[in-house]
């Protein structure tokens, strides 16, 4: 499959032929087994692998290693047996009997032809660490082709305590394994009652991320280990051309702070319905070319066998510390090339169907329950992949060396058994209420102070805009942005720690991928929905692990969102989009934290109890300009804690203000000092935290909402009268904040109405209605007041769109 002239292929056969005729375990691995075949080129390569490994005194000896290898060759074949089992049957034999049409599943459903082609990698990746005596981690992007995982993983008895309280390798393990791939069965709490997935899950042994968005694991793998540890990550060509950003990888990875890394791409030719681009471009030469462009190293390996990998992964290690080591003694610089595989293949490699738009889903044309020709090329394909029980056992023995070379599982190697301890600054706390500061100054400045007293955690700061216009001085001055060839006087360093680059899903990655240290993502707010799928994954991921009683360890990670809404008029209403906030209000409380903070205190009280929390995502909505501190420390502290404060009035007054927002409070507070001059009781209550107010979901959202106590004080039934001002779409909050709607007649909301343009903040509130005089109109309609007795004509006909808008709002400086 690996293009060369016919010379050397002449040459390469004849130095593999040489060895196999003097060496006989050589000879035995290099016969291959059922579909599974080595080329010359894959045999020159592991002889090498091996003498090597001998040398170093890293195998025992070199028969051994033959015999690993020719043991991954029957239990590669034995998963992908599993594989199309998993599929189409719904009885599995092991003593590899021919199926009839009751043997097999009314609906076959499966990825197959992708889980077939991860199979060879995955057990690749299995036996390179058991001939090295290191386990590695692992990720891969293409989460849909988990029945290779799992069917390695099941095979080798590398499983979590799931899956190995419900499967064994046996005719009525496998029998229940394969009926579990995608039953649908649901139980009473409306949770699948399989715990295999159509995709990679929390019970799949050893991993980290779902794949579920094809391309995030081609932005985590260089952000992932941390130094002395070891990463491989399988990647999809079709996820390439999806999602961008990979490319960049060599000008992230440091040894100084990062593992080793080995990234390889499955390339199989082909998405759903048609060829990839590559594919089309001029296939695995046209993407070398590309790759070696970007500072990678590609190489080409036969991605039908599982020898191949082993090579690969061992090669690619050798070569990033052989440069790591040469940038160490100042014979390199970064950026460094970068080991990348490129494995070749056919999609659904194997099996009957394979390179057949099929192949992506049920490579057979028909379903074997119900077609005699279906089922005649189903028994013929995997006959040619079974492998006897005994034959197996000792394979897996060979394979299974972990107490041997004291070396840990692979379901094991990536469980952050301990949460990363944080050691608390001393903070900056403002006492000059109404005096102007800017919030995200008051969270760059602690975030600085909380990096600088946590030297031992590794930091990512995710920036896909400008942190110096968005008020991250002290931050971008202590960690710098990470080039590889600093510009004297500009704030950037080989070694920094702010990975800038005009890509959201990028950087956000960077973050994310980072588990072990401090993480922080900054963004323009109406660029930031780019990154909901890499954040939805993490915390769906997160969440499932929260269900299966195994809590994510890591430390939370906030996403700052500014230059927002208010803030961003001059810029045309492309810049004006609040949806993120909005969206993962949608997402579970308990997991997704989206808040408001509204001053300088309220900032750094949000900074201070996220980096207290673990295994959940906290998103900022928060203004760059400088507004009046509101909230002294203390209720800036009782503000995150219970999620609103009275801040004007008596609760129990019948006409009630909600806020949500700096720079709603603004024209709430303005709202309420004319209610106050006409003498209009009532309150003034500002929410920081929507979600919490929201009709639970379940028990582990309901722990997450506002207490009881909280609700009959801030909010009693006394109030008939309540008005939400808002930061987004007030539909939106009205639907969050459930509980608090009194009903169409007696609540009113308003917000963010999809109006804007090139506007400065007044012309931002005036074109959505939000200024203080629109929430006096509705408050005057909601509890049926004359608009009279709260406004001056010039202001009713300024909010009835009859008037003069300066009536009402500021006139912008000239």
């Amino acid at each position: 499959m690996i293009a060369s002239n016919s010379r050397e292929d002449t040459l390469i056969e004849q130095r593999a032929a040489l060895i196999r005729d003097k060496d006989k375990d050589f000879a035995n691995w290099a016969a291959g087994y059922g579909v599974i075949k080595h080329s010359a080129e894959t045999q020159l390569r592991i002889y090498e692998m091996v003498c090597l490994l001998a040398t170093e005194g890293g195998v025992t000896s070199k028969s051994e290693a033959y015999q690993q290898l020719a043991a991954l060759d029957k239990l590669t074949c034995a998963a992908m047996w599993l594989v199309v089992h998993m599929t189409y049957a719904k009885n599995v034999y092991l003593d590899g009997r021919e199926l009839t049409a009751v043997d097999f599943k009314r609906q076959p459903q499966g990825h197959t032809g992708g889980s077939l082609n991860m199979v060879p990698g995955y057990m690749g990746y299995m036996g390179v660490n058991a001939l090295t005596g290191i386990t590695r981690q692992w990720l891969m992007g293409q989460g849909h082709c988990v029945a290779a995982i799992d069917a390695v993983n099941l095979l080798l008895g590398n499983t979590t305590a799931v899956h190995k309280e419900h499967y064994d390798w046996s005719d009525q393990g496998l029998t229940r394994f394969v009926r579990d791939f995608y039953s649908y069965l649901v139980n009473q709490q409306g949770k699948p009652v399989s715990p295999l997935g159509s995709h990679v899950n929390t019970h799949t042994a050893g991993a980290t991320i779902e794949g579920g968005y094809l391309g995030f694991a081609g932005l985590y793998y260089v952000h992932q280990p941390m130094p002395g540890e070891r990463l491989v990550a399988f990647l999809s060509d079709g996820a390439f051309e999806e999602q961008r950003g990979s490319d960049w990888a060599p000008r992230w990875w440091r040894a100084e702070d990062t593992g080793l890394v080995t990234p390889i791409m499955i390339a199989n030719g082909r998405r759903i319905d048609q060829r990839t681009t590559m594919s089309q471009s001029g296939g695995s030469e046209w993407f070398k070319q590309h790759l070696a462009l970007n500072y990678f190293d590609p190489v080409v390996i036969d991605g039908t066998d599982p020898a191949a990998f082993v090579w690969a992964i061992f090669e690619m290690e050798n070569r990033l510390q052989a440069r790591a080591e040469a940038v160490k003694q100042g014979k390199q610089h970064y950026p460094i090339k970068l080991p990348y595989v490129i494995a070749e293949t056919v999609k659904g490699y194997g099996f009957p169907g394979a390179g057949t738009n099929a192949a992506h889903g049920t490579p057979l044309q028909a379903n074997p329950a119900k077609s005699a020709e279906a089922l005649t090329a189903f028994n013929q394909g995997a006959k040619k992949l079974w492998v006897s029980d005994d034959g197996l056992k000792n394979a897996v023995k060979l394979v299974n060396n972990h107490n041997q070379v004291s070396r840990p599982k692979e379901s094991t190697v990536k469980q952050l058994t301990e949460k990363a301890k944080v050691n608390s600054p001393s903070l900056h706390w403002k006492q000059e209420l109404y005096d102007n500061y800017s919030p995200m100054a008051g969270w760059d400045e602690s975030f600085t102070q909380l990096v600088k007293e946590n030297p031992h955690l590794r930091v990512r700061v995710g920036n896909p805009d400008e942190l110096r216009s968005n008020q991250m001085n002290q931050t971008l001055d202590w960690l710098k942005h990470r080039v590889t060839e600093p510009e004297q006087g500009v704030a950037e360093a080989v070694g920094g720690k702010v990975i800038t680059a005009l890509n959201e899903e990028a950087v956000v990655s960077a973050a994310l991928a980072n588990q072990q240290g401090i993480n922080l993502v900054v963004s323009y707010e109406a660029f930031a929905v780019k990154m909901l799928g890499a954040l939805r994954q993490t915390v769906i991921f997160a969440r499932h692990q929260k269900e299966a009683q195994q809590p994510a360890n890591w430390l939370s990670v906030p996403v700052l969102l500014t230059s927002h809404v208010w803030e961003n008029g001059k810029n045309e209403q492309s810049h004006q989009d609040p949806t993120l906030s909005e969206a993962l209000m949608g997402e579970m409380t308990d997991m997704v934290r989206v808040l408001f903070p509204c001053d300088w205190n309220s900032a750094v009280a949000t900074m201070q109890s996220t980096y207290t929390s673990y295994g959940q995502i906290w998103l900022a909505t928060l203004p760059k300009l400088p507004v009046p501190l509101f909230f002294s420390k203390e209720q800036s502290v009782r503000l995150l804690e219970e999620g609103a404060v009275l801040v004007r009035g008596a609760a129990e007054a019948s006409i009630q203000l909600v806020a949500v927002g700096a720079y709603q409070l603004i024209e709430a507070l303005k709202a309420s000092d004319r209610l106050k001059e006409r003498e209009i009781p009532h309150s003034l209550v500002y929410i920081i935290e929507p979600g919490r107010f929201r009709v639970a979901r379940d028990k582990a959202e309901a722990e997450q909402l506002v207490a009881d106590d909280v609700m009959d004080n801030v909010f009693p039934d006394t109030v008939n009268t309540r008005v939400f001002v808002c930061h987004g779409r007030p539909e939106v909050y009205l639907g969050i904040m459930r509980q608090l709607d009194l009903g169409t007649k007696q609540t009113a909301a308003v917000g963010y109405i999809n109006q804007g343009g090139t506007l400065d903040i007044g012309g931002m509130l005036y074109a959505n209605k939000t200024t203080w005089a629109h929430i006096l109109y509705q408050i005057a309609k909601t509890a049926s007041l004359n608009p009279q007795a709260i406004l001056t004509e010039k202001e009713i006909q300024a909010v009835t769109g009859a008037g003069d808008p300066y009536a009402i709002i500021a006139k912008p400086y000239q």
